[in-house]
C-alpha cells in the first residue's frame, strides 16, 4: 500500500489502517509506504519496477468500480502471472496527475461517493485484506 500525505492527522483512521495491514501480513508480505507527494511516490515506482515484475493499481475516481470478489480474483491472477509486487496507492488530496494514471495498471473507485483521503486510505487496506481474505478461503468474507 502507497499513499501520498505526510502523518495521518486521524488516530482512528490510522489505527484501521495499521490493523488492516497487520490481518493482511498473516497472508501475505505487505507493506505500508508513505510518500511526500506524488513525484516520490513515482519515483519509488520506477526504482521498484526495475528490480521486478510490478503491477500498479492507483485508487481514482475516474477508475473502474470492482467488487471485492473481482479484486480478489486480480491479486489471484497477478500470482499465477508472476508478479512480484502489487501496489495499491491512494493519491493525493487533489487527485493523480495525468502521469501518475499512465503509470499505473489500473484506475480502481470506491464508486461514485467521495471520501476524505485518510479515510479512502482505511478503506483500501480493508480491501485488501478482504481479497486476501477470500484468496485464502478465510471465514473473514461471508460474500455480501
Amino acid at each position: 500500500m502507497a499513499s501520498i500525505g505526510g502523518k495521518m492527522k486521524s488516530a482512528p483512521c490510522a489505527a484501521l489502517v495499521e490493523d488492516y495491514c497487520q490481518r493482511a501480513l498473516r497472508l501475505a508480505p505487505v507493506a505500508a509506504h508513505r510518500f511526500a507527494d506524488e513525484a516520490r511516490l513515482l519515483a519509488w515506482l520506477e526504482q521498484t519496477r526495475s528490480k521486478g515484475r510490478v503491477l500498479v493499481y492507483l485508487f481514482d475516481s475516474r477508475g473502474k468500480s470492482l467488487s471485492s470478489e473481482e479484486l480478489s480474483q486480480q491479486l489471484g491472477q497477478a500470482g499465477v502471472d508472476g508478479q512480484q509486487h502489487l501496489v495499491f496507492a491512494i493519491g493525493p488530496p487533489d487527485g493523480w496527475s495525468d502521469a501518475a494514471r499512465k503509470a499505473s495498471d489500473q484506475l480502481i473507485a470506491f464508486g461514485r461517493i467521495t471520501l476524505p483521503h485518510e479515510l479512502a486510505l482505511a478503506v483500501a487496506a480493508e480491501q485488501l485484506y478482504r481479497a486476501l481474505a477470500i484468496l485464502e478461503g478465510h471465514p473473514y468474507h461471508s460474500g455480501h
